[in-house]
This record gives C-alpha cells, structure tokens and sequence, in this order.
C-alpha cells in the first residue's frame, strides 16, 4: 500500500483574509450607509400622498353644521360620509352607496349622510338640509369626511374619483381599529 505524503500547509495569505474580513463589513455597513443617505440627501424616498382629499381644519364640527335635520348627528363610534347633494343627485347617492359597499366587512363603521337633493334615502342613509342659505364653505357636489364625534377631517371636490376617497377610508379605518368594547356592545345588543 502506497504511503500518503503530507503536504505541509501552505500559511494563510494576510492580504486574502483582510479582503474577506473587508467585505463581512461591508455586508453589515452598506445598508445602513444607504439609508442614512437617503435620509439626510431625501434621495430615493417616494413622495406618495396619503390623503387624496384635502385638510379642512376650519370647517366646524357637524353639531355646528346648519342642517334641517338634528337626526343627522354624528354617533361616537362611526365615521361619516357627508355629501352636498345639489347636483345630479341620483347619481352621486348611488355612488357613494356604492363605495359605502365596497368597504365589506368595515361598513358598519361608515353612515352617510345626503344634504339636499330629492328622493328617498339609499339603505344607510341619513337626509338633511341645509338651513336658509348654504354655509360658506359649501359648494355643489361636496364631499367631507368626518371622525367619530363630527370633526371633519378631509374634503373632496365633486370631481373626486370614488376609488380615491375609498382608498382613504381604508386608510382610516385601518389606521383606526375598531375598539373591542364598541363590538362587545353590539354583541350584547343583539
């Protein structure tokens, strides 16, 4: 049988080694040196909006809203569609049903309330009027979006695509959970 030679090792090459040890901290260093830059230099961040709607930080809450008709409060759990209901009614209360729909399983936690136009009240609907003459800050076809509580948070113009202000209320409503005693209460109230 034929004797195995050992080969005595051959040393380990510094300059290789140091490479290796170079590119291990690289692996760890460059991300976090990639992301302090696009902090600092704001490169690489995407300008994405949340809101399709606008800010309406001077309009009042819905308690001080001249309506006709005080049923039209906002409840404490439930946000509010509110639309101006002037123009092309039939059609903007089956849009807004419609997006009312779509929400599943979160509608519930959506009412909408039609001001003006004529006709009976879609399923979930609340209709009112405005009170002599339209507030200010009205205009035809308006749409706000109300917290729990009244406060108007978003407005829409009439030009608003349906899927923007559903996008926004998924939002919301993601955003905002749903409080384990509001569904114990409605558990307890069937």
């Amino acid at each position: 049988m034929p004797q195995q030679v050992m080969r005595p090792r051959r040393p380990l090459d510094p300059r290789r080694q140091r490479l290796k040890l170079l590119a291990l901290i690289a692996i760890f260093a460059l991300p976090l040196m990639t992301a302090w830059a696009m902090v600092e230099w704001r490169i690489g961040i995407p300008e994405q909006r949340t809101a399709h709607g606008e800010l309406v930080p001077d309009i009042p809450p819905l308690a001080q809203w001249p309506l006709t008709d005080r049923d039209s409060e906002a409840d404490a759990d439930t946000w509010l569609l509110a639309f101006d209901c002037s123009l092309d009614c039939a059609a903007l209360a089956d849009q807004w049903w419609r997006l009312h729909r779509a929400l599943g399983r979160e509608a519930p936690r959506l009412a909408r309330l039609r001001i003006g136009g004529a006709g009976e009240a879609l399923p979930g609907e609340r209709l009112a009027r405005w009170q002599g003459q339209a507030p200010a800050w009205q205009t035809p076809g308006r749409v706000w979006l109300l917290a729990p509580g009244g406060e108007a948070l978003l407005t829409y113009s009439s030009e608003v695509e349906a899927r923007d202000v559903l996008d926004d209320i998924n939002h919301l409503l993601r955003v905002n959970p749903e409080s384990r005693s509001q569904r114990e209460r409605q558990v307890s109230q069937r």
